[in-house]
């Protein structure tokens, strides 16, 4: 029987006990430095709001469960009061109406109030306060500590054992590699799998094994009033979102409790022990001056409030990463050490089961990509790069932030070869994996092609210039030159690279050197984890576009000796030229034909643009003639100004990541992630012609299982052609909800929006359905895809 050693018994480590005994795994031990169960940790002082509705279905699944189970403990373990969450200005009430969309795309109960219906849920609140508010039935309070008691209780009850009083001093490990066990300061412990739940104590467990766990400890402001006489004191007033004031309020009795997000972000840079706290460590001392403008405001919200004043307050301790999502997976250089870190009580349940599904039956359920402890390049994961963007997302916990708002300081951080004379162009830039990318450039204002394009509503406006809609139009008239660098490249090489790549993708990749393939990355479940583009560039080395780091993790846990695994998306940069004329530029600049029957579609070559050596892919992500144009890094900027000058006379620009976007989509690319995950398989994503049955390959045999997909990925179009939506809104069919956007662009050539959505197999082209966008619903129609040039005409000349 497998022995699993849990570090941390707060409310993460005695849900994963559970489900870990639950499954069968009943040789449990789960270790804290605390006194069992009110450990120290966050989950002691946890306030206990569940507040579902997240923008990422994932954690919104993650809540979901955690409700659904700890119900079944009691009203001790969670009481179902409801969410509401109000809005007092004209921006946020809108938002409200995007987060019902939310709730609805995720199978979430919920709905928007006028200020009448809003006040009466809640004792406090007066209709002429508030403009309306999103209410969910189903949210409510944990009691935290209760919570982690019944779990524990259920796991011991099969086998589990739970000890305090036991702080864990290292981790061992085996001859194999493999991890061993761990000593305490009272004693060793073997084990076959040690799983870290420590929380804010994470990184610290993480030292013990060479592993970052890129997690910043903040401190949180919570009070509890005084008696309010007009509350009834039964607790069944809703949870309440504040969030214009970075507010939230839940019953004491017949007391208020109030957190704030208001205050100035509060790194802990020293975490007391046990015996060193008056409290326990995850209380620092309360700072009222840093509260006193949070109980204006909220005096201002409830007034009965005014009546009363703070009785206690604590600066409470939790743990935010960079991008504000949890930390889970296995350590890749010593097996058998799992992590499960930032987790807070609203997803705890729901990281636990997919955590104990991973361990036991070797992936999770549900798609968590971007839980995974890998998903951080190396850059993300200094402690400057953690500490500024952990407490920026402390700050903006509660901001109406955009889909597409970039991130803020450290930047820039990556910026590609070509970025000064992007800067020179006026590029309008965006930032993703720390990589500085264009969105348009401004020195395309002035484009006729702009004229026409029609007006939008204020928030799909929103980092979106007509110009953007040039650059498309353009790309499709003329050429343009696009900034491909943040494509993550790997070189895969060695004597064993072909038999690996076979092993590890969908296609086949046994062609010719000079071949190029496009394939797919599959979970053991058949799931999609990724698409790749692999370049055949000698017998025994392929360049390979992945997704970013966690298919560079996968493949260094798979690669065997004879197989090196590198990346080289730092040292290289890439160039897409694209569009009618692009034969036209490249060509006086290369001693190579390019012409269509010396180099094809999807084919790769050696050749010299000017004086620079470049690899070329004859690929199209835009649906237009053209080619990926890679160098090194030192001789990009030389390889930008030699495409420039020879595209001049062809009306060459440089065209953004909103342009490139619109007609990917016109084309019918999937972007993995996104339109794409582990939750979907290959023909329901309409792929199946990047899988190749005949030979092996990982997820194969789980995927001929699979059977007829009953919900596949489809094209839709708005038909307004003025009316725009983002991604993530519901899509209804005969009234009723049906499923969700995945991504959507303004089709820039077709005349109107386009939109992917995961929806009934039985849908046609043709169907009528809507999407609901911040309160209305807007028409649209299924089509037939690809939407732009299905003769693949263009691309093939």
């Amino acid at each position: 029987m497998t022995k699993v050693i849990i570090v941390g018994a707060g409310i993460v480590g005695s849900a994963i006990a559970d489900e870990l005994t639950q499954r069968g795994w009943t040789d449990v031990l789960v270790l804290d430095q605390g006194p069992l169960y009110a450990t120290g940790g966050s989950s002691s002082h946890a306030p206990g709001l569940v507040f579902q509705t997240n923008p990422s279905k994932t954690m919104t699944n993650f809540a979901q469960y955690t409700v659904e189970k700890l119900r079944g403990f009691g009203e001790r373990a969670f009481r179902p009061v409801g969410g509401l969450e109000v809005a007092t200005t004209p921006e946020r009430l809108t938002e409200l109406h995007r987060r019902a969309g939310l709730a609805t795309s995720w199978g979430l109960p919920g709905e928007v109030l006028d200020p009448e219906r809003a006040a009466a849920l809640h004792p406090l609140l007066s209709p002429e306060k508030i403009l309306g508010g999103f209410h969910t039935p189903t949210d409510g309070l944990v009691g935290a500590v209760d919570a982690v008691t019944f779990q524990a209780e259920r796991a011991i009850a099969r086998g589990a054992r739970f000890l305090g009083g036991h702080r864990v001093t290292a981790v061992r490990t085996a001859p194999d590699g493999r991890v061993a066990g761990v000593d305490t300061d009272r004693g060793s412990f073997d084990a076959d799998v040690v799983i870290g739940a420590a929380g804010f104590w994470g990184p610290r467990f993480g030292a013990l094994v060479d592993l970052t766990i890129p997690l910043l400890p903040l401190a949180h402001q919570y009070v509890r009033t005084g008696p309010v006489a007009a509350l009834p004191g039964d607790g069944r007033a809703p949870i309440l979102r504040h969030q214009d004031a970075d507010l939230y309020f839940r019953e004491h009795g017949d007391r208020v409790g109030i957190g704030s997000y208001a205050h100035r972000p509060m790194p802990v840079e020293h975490i007391r022990r046990h015996d060193e706290s008056a409290v326990m460590p995850s209380v620092e001392e309360f700072t009222p001056a840093d509260f006193d403008p949070s109980w204006d405001d909220a005096v201002a919200l409830l007034p009965a409030l005014a009546e009363t004043k703070v009785d206690e307050g604590i600066n409470g301790i939790f743990s935010f990463t960079a991008d504000g999502f949890p930390l889970i997976g296995e350590h890749r250089e010593l097996p058998g050490l799992w992590i499960a870190e930032a987790v807070w009580v609203t997803h705890s349940a729901g990281v636990a089961k997919a955590v104990a599904e991973w361990i036991v039956d070797g992936q999770p359920s549900v798609d968590v990509h971007e839980c995974d402890l890998y998903r951080f390049d190396p850059v993300q994961l200094t402690d400057s790069y953690v500490r500024t963007r952990a407490a920026r997302n402390f700050v903006e916990v509660y901001d109406i932030l955009h889909p597409l708002d970039p991130p803020a300081e450290p930047r820039p951080l990556r910026v590609s070869p070509f970025h000064p004379r992007q800067r020179e162009l006026g590029a309008v830039f965006t930032e993703g994996a720390a990589w500085e990318r264009p969105l348009w450039f401004r020195a395309n204002d002035d484009l006729p092609e702009a004229q026409g394009i029609p007006d939008r509503d204020a928030w799909s406006a929103k980092h979106w210039s007509r110009t953007a809609g040039a650059e498309a139009l353009v790309t499709r008239e003329r050429v343009a030159m696009y900034d491909m660098t943040p494509l993550s490249r790997l070189e895969v090489a060695g004597p064993g690279a072909l038999g690996f790549l076979q092993r590890m993708t969908t296609n086949n990749l046994d062609k010719a050197p000079g071949a190029v393939t496009y394939t797919l990355l599959l979970d053991e479940a058949g799931g999609v984890r990724s698409d790749l583009t692999v370049a055949r560039l000698a017998p025994d080395r392929f360049q390979v576009g992945v997704n970013g780091p966690l298919d560079l993790d996968r493949f260094l846990r798979y690669a065997p000796a004879d197989v090196a695994v590198r990346d080289i998306t730092g040292a290289t940069c890439c160039i897409g030229l694209w569009g009618p004329r692009a034969r036209d530029v490249l060509q006086p600049l290369t001693g190579t034909d390019v012409g269509h029957r010396a180099f094809g579609y999807f084919k790769a070559r050696s050749l010299d643009v000017g004086d620079v050596p470049v690899v070329a892919l004859r690929l199209s992500y835009v649906g237009e003639l053209g080619w990926e144009l890679y160098t090194s890094a030192e001789l990009g900027l030389r390889l930008w100004d030699t495409l420039w000058d020879a595209g001049r006379r062809h009306g060459v620009i440089a065209a953004g990541r909103s342009a490139f976007n619109s007609l990917r989509l016109e084309k019918g690319y999937r972007l993995a992630g996104t339109d794409m995950t582990t939750e979907h398989d290959p023909y329901a994503a309409g792929l199946a012609f990047a899988v190749r049955d005949d030979k092996d390959f990982i997820g194969r045999d789980a995927l001929r299982d699979r059977g007829e997909p009953d919900r596949r990925l489809t094209v839709l179009t708005l038909d307004d052609p003025t009316a725009v939506v983002l991604g993530k809104e519901p899509v209804h069919h005969e009234g009723a909800p049906a499923g969700y956007v995945t991504s959507a662009a303004y089709g820039y050539t077709i005349g109107r929006c386009v939109a992917y959505a995961w929806l009934p197999a039985s849908l046609r082209p043709g169907d009528a359905v809507s999407i609901g966008y911040l309160g209305t619903m807007l028409a649209a129609t299924v089509g037939t895809e690809p939407l732009f040039d299905p003769a693949m005409e263009r691309i093939r000349c």
